[in-house]
């Protein structure tokens, strides 16, 4: 492919190519899409997960309207080094990995673990993130977040080949169909071009850090310091990160707004995905 067909390709989720950008020794995968004009719109992916599990249902709309940008965090997918053991430095990393890429500004999607890292980044680099979404998530010292691995367990022992069912939707007839619709997008990207999977030490690692991010209460000080205006999503049945986490981010966000979907659980962006697109063109335009 020439570098102007390169140029005029129209990538999506399934299509985009892994990139790398080393910063401080570390070599970092990531994928960058979707607009070439207007404030990036940056990802942080739930527990393990790499990239490769963002639902195409959800980015592609999205990146006609926006430039996305894709990262896989240090330790994880594609990424070197070694998975830090507390969320701080996760979104100190990932903070480095942005500015490197030369955005001064970002629009961020959290998305369960990447919406803990997701509060820290937007409380203490307040300059760097215009407009913050937190989806399945929780502020520190959260209702039950040390229940997470229990869950996880649980569900390979129910859904061994797809846990995720389990743990994202409703064991409801309609929970059941959106989840296997969610199952098969994930399948899409060739497996040939995917980054690699978690490894036993990431997944360790990133548990450590849930369960510290978990007990250790500050009383909301961080959430209470976020200033930007903030989206929070969750389904009213969500088993991994109590749905009630939510309400306490929509009562210490002081210029926030709270959606909960009904019949859908920690999976709900992916369930209601078309209207989540929605609120979010909503909320950034």
């Amino acid at each position: 492919m020439s570098s102007q067909e390169s140029k005029n390709t129209v990538y999506t989720q399934e299509t985009a190519p892994t990139q790398y950008i080393a910063v401080d020794g570390v070599k970092y995968a990531y994928r960058s899409f979707g607009q070439k004009e207007g404030i990036p719109l940056v990802f942080f992916i739930h527990f393990v997960a790499t990239m490769d599990d963002w639902d195409p249902a959800l980015i592609n709309p999205l990146a006609e309207k926006y430039p996305i940008v894709l990262v896989d965090n240090k330790g994880v997918g594609g990424s070197g080094g070694t998975t830090p053991t507390s969320v701080e430095e996760m979104g100190d990393d990932v903070v480095k990995i942005i500015r490197a890429l030369g955005h001064e500004k970002i629009n961020l999607l959290g998305f369960s673990i990447g919406g803990f890292i997701a509060q820290h980044v937007a409380a203490n680099y307040p300059d760097l993130v215009d407009k913050l979404i937190l989806a399945g998530t929780s502020p520190k010292g959260g209702k039950y977040i040390p229940d997470i691995l229990q869950h996880v367990e649980n569900a390979r022992k129910e859904e061994p080949t797809n846990p995720r069912l389990s743990l994202f939707f409703p064991k409801t007839e309609s929970g059941r169909a959106a989840g296997l619709a969610y199952t098969e997008r994930l399948q899409r990207r060739k497996k040939d071009d995917r980054v690699p999977p978690f490894t036993q030490e990431a997944i360790a690692n990133q548990a450590q850090a849930i369960i510290r991010f978990g007990t250790e209460n500050d009383s909301f000080s961080v959430i209470r310091s976020i200033k930007q205006p903030t989206l929070i999503v969750n389904g009213d049945n969500d088993t991994m990160v109590a749905t009630s986490n939510s309400l306490d981010f929509v009562q210490n966000i002081p210029n926030s707004k709270l959606v909960i979907w009904s019949d859908s659980g920690h999976g709900a962006l992916y369930q209601y995905h078309e209207d989540f697109v929605k609120e979010i063109n909503e909320f950034l335009k």
